[in-house]
């Protein structure tokens, strides 16, 4: 089993016909991800990529069942592309797109809330289930079907852990880049309950960074809960200035919040195990495993 996606997925893509859309599409199908439709306002009843194109999200899914979209627009569009999936009640909602305004995902928050769709994103790589689906942009070379649930903020060391776990002998049950941006969609706590309910999941890896809460809602989470999978997380930037944003708009420590040691404090308090290097995960993992059997 997985999370998020599955054999079932059936995905459009809003912005299908642009370059980055025709290239991330194009590699997803060749990977035997299941896209079914491209959105674009006025090239709706033409064809790109083998798939038919329609104007609105709502006529696409209408016609082709589509269950999931991904969102490949630019910055200042992405957001009305987002609502759009959201009124139409696409159930998975995947938005790549980086630099969204805030004040736009504020009204995006809003209308998830009591919706019918999952956002990840945006400024996310994607989802990813080895050998079944693939949304978004996240590499498949080192990508294998196995045991581990992986949610990241950064693509860069999602990629790596990726191929950690292979080399392990591991693999990945689900990988998900919840997205590095301060406002988006679901996060570590919405990746651990699912996990957690996934009976393919036997360990997770929580890939963090400066700034933000996500680490400290996900230790509150672990520590009220009870968590019966083994941890392993990470968190980046220990040694990155205060108040200087550091690599996007989520990585930034103002005022002493958001500090790697303190997430990091927070969590090994939850149970988790804490490493500080990402060449130790794998190790950390099929150690916390091991001693989850015995």
């Amino acid at each position: 089993m997985s999370i998020i996606v599955n054999k079932d997925t059936k995905v459009l893509v809003q912005g299908m016909t642009g370059r980055s859309g025709t290239f991330y599409s194009d590699a997803a199908m060749r990977y035997g991800s299941t896209y079914v439709a491209g959105v674009r306002p006025g090239k709706g009843g033409g064809r790109h990529l083998g798939l038919p194109l329609f104007d609105s999200v709502a006529e696409a899914k209408s016609e082709t069942g589509a269950n999931a979209s991904l969102v490949v627009v630019p910055a200042h569009g992405a957001a009305a592309a987002i609502l759009e999936s959201i009124e139409a009640e696409v159930g998975v909602i995947v938005c790549i797109t980086e630099r969204v305004p805030v004040h736009d995902m504020v009204n995006v928050k809003a209308a998830l809330n009591g919706s019918d769709s999952l956002l990840i994103g945006p400024n996310s790589q994607g989802v990813l289930v080895p050998g079944v689906c693939k949304i978004g942009v996240m590499s498949t070379a080192d990508a294998s079907h196995g045991c581990i649930g992986i949610a990241s903020r950064s693509a860069s060391l999602a990629s790596e852990i990726v191929a950690q776990t292979t080399r392990a002998g591991l693999g990945q049950s689900t990988t998900v880049g919840i997205g590095g941006d301060p406002i988006h969609g679901i996060g570590f706590v919405e990746c651990l309950k699912s996990f957690r309910e996934d009976p393919a999941t036997q360990g997770v890896i929580l890939v963090g960074e400066l700034g933000g809460d996500e680490e400290e809602q996900a230790a509150a989470y672990l520590s009220d809960s009870g968590y019966e999978k083994p941890v392993v997380s990470i968190i980046v930037g220990r040694h990155a200035p205060p108040e200087r944003r550091m690599g996007h708009a989520g990585a930034l420590s103002v005022f002493g919040t958001g500090s790697v040691g303190r997430k990091v404090e927070l969590l090994c308090e939850a149970g988790s195990v804490a490493v500080q290097n990402p060449d130790e995960i794998a190790g950390a993992l099929k150690a916390a495993l091991a001693e989850r059997q015995n």
